[in-house]
């Protein structure tokens, strides 16, 4: 087995080009056009001034443009230290793969402004949001057209309102104004489910896993999602919503939190929307009551469970750790958090891997429809809900017809028509295309899995779905 040492982990950039070049190597694609969707087209650097407590501050940001196959290019602005360059172009690329692979008709972009948000008051944020959205808007770099933003790690939906409101105040004739960016409040433009979307996208990559027995059989298990025993490392937004979903609708059992303080384990399960209530007033699991803290948090990544979902940061999962991890799946929740020489020991090993460019598409898949109801100026399930309730009333009438005529012999259940004649709302259809684009992005990649004898893991499947599709927009151009 030839292995990379510790000293020689890839960087994250260096990890999506070493999967890539994985995924090319067993695809029939000309030299330049494999050139071209590798490379990003443009990244642009800048820095601004703030002046806040009394002093100019000068900040650091980043908005790249991995691929222009379609357009606008879609991607979220993360607000983190360790933000720069390749992280961003690294994401982009990951972008540009996973628009690809659920059909959202974007390229690929990504966005970070280096800086902690923790270390700034709310107005503060405010200014330096509004001031870094303003630089990249008169550069066409913020567009519903063009490049749209969304949430990403330390940013929210306040900070799409923002951006969006100050797109807006630059371009006060826009009618499609509000389509500039994704991830925003439900009154401010936004969708139901936007919030839930890539936790919820997780819950349904695995249910479609679990539907076929070939690929339960090989992480080594049977049967359903329920008494599946899960560890989650990074209880945000993604991974609260990942693990709550899993544990109050699938039943499993969600042994283990690790958060950056330290880790909580209890084989019993612990209660979900109990601890991240207790994060969210302490900042952290330290000091949580019913379960045992492990002050090493990282260390539980390698107790053993069947559902590992990494949900926080990249490269958790590497040389260092990889021998050591027992899950049976891995599940990315988060970008890039198994680099490619974790991902190498832990093919050769039999761990399935579930790979970041499909397992959180689901934000971006929901962000798509978002975009969709802003370019359309009205939310989903309005003009057709009370008509589908008409319809449906009038198979209920005729039931009741014939319960009153066949009697005690036969009747309608209680509250099948109260079920029946509610009509589809908005939360409702989002989570309905949710499910079905993960559904179907799952299936292609299990296609090739299946049936190709020289692809043996998810991650190189999903790439060569999306890559071909990518070449085939690009070949459609006449490149």
């Amino acid at each position: 087995m030839n292995q990379l040492s510790p000293a020689q982990e890839p960087s994250f950039r260096e990890s999506v080009d070493l999967m890539y070049n994985r995924a090319v190597s067993l695809m029939d694609l000309p030299p330049g056009l494999e050139e071209k969707i590798r490379v990003c087209n443009a990244t642009y650097t800048v820095r601004f001034g703030v002046r806040l407590r009394g002093h100019m501050h000068t900040f650091t940001g980043y908005r790249s443009v991995h691929s222009e196959h379609m357009e606008p290019v879609k991607g979220g602005i993360r607000f983190a230290t360790a933000v720069d360059q390749d992280e961003v172009e690294a994401l982009a690329a990951l972008m540009t793969f996973k628009c690809a692979l659920v059909e959202a008709p974007f390229g690929g972009s990504k966005g970070g402004l280096c800086i902690d948000p923790r270390d700034w008051e709310e107005h503060e944020l405010e200014q330096i949001t509004r001031r870094f959205a303003y630089e990249l808007i008169k550069r066409d770099m913020i567009n519903p057209a063009q490049n749209v933003p969304a949430p990403d790690m330390g940013t929210g939906e306040r900070e799409m309102a923002w951006i969006a409101d100050q797109y807006k105040r630059m371009n006060t004739t826009d009618i499609n104004g509000n389509a500039c960016v994704t991830g925003k409040p439900e009154n401010a433009g936004g969708i139901k489910g936007r919030k839930e979307a890539t936790g919820r996208g997780v819950q349904y990559a695995l249910r479609e896993f679990f539907r076929d027995p070939r690929d339960v059989e090989l992480a080594r298990m049977e049967g359903s999602l329920e008494g599946k025993t899960v560890i989650v490392q990074g209880l945000g937004n993604v991974g609260y919503h990942a693990a709550h979903f899993l544990q109050t609708e699938d039943g499993c059992i969600v042994k283990a939190i690790i958060e950056r303080d330290g880790a909580l384990l209890d084989h019993r399960g612990l209660d979900i929307a109990h601890v991240h209530e207790w994060i969210t007033r302490h900042g952290g699991v330290k000091g949580y009551p019913d379960a045992r803290h492990f002050e090493d948090g990282a260390a539980l990544l390698e107790e053993e469970c069947d559902i590992l979902i990494p949900a926080a940061l990249e490269g958790v999962i590497n040389l260092s750790n990889a021998e050591r991890i027992q899950a049976k799946l891995i599940i990315e929740a988060a970008n890039g958090p198994v680099t490619a020489g974790a991902d190498q020991i832990l093919n050769e090993k039999g761990t399935v891997v579930i790979p970041d460019l499909y397992a959180n598409a689901g934000g971006v898949t929901v962000s798509y429809f978002e975009w969709v109801k802003n370019l359309s100026h009205i939310r989903f399930g309005r003009m057709q809900r009370r008509q589908e309730e008409a319809r449906h009333e009038l198979i209920v009438s005729e039931l009741e017809r014939l319960d009153r005529y066949l009697g005690n012999a036969w009747s309608i259940s209680p509250d099948f028509k109260a079920k029946y004649l509610r009509g589809a709302d908005e939360l409702e259809l989002v989570r309905s295309g949710l499910d079905d684009t993960m559904r179907e992005a799952f299936q292609s990649m299990r296609e090739v899995l299946h049936e190709r004898e020289d692809v043996h893991d998810y991650r190189t499947a999903g790439y060569i779905v999306a890559i071909e599709r990518v070449a085939g927009s690009y070949r459609a151009k006449g490149l």
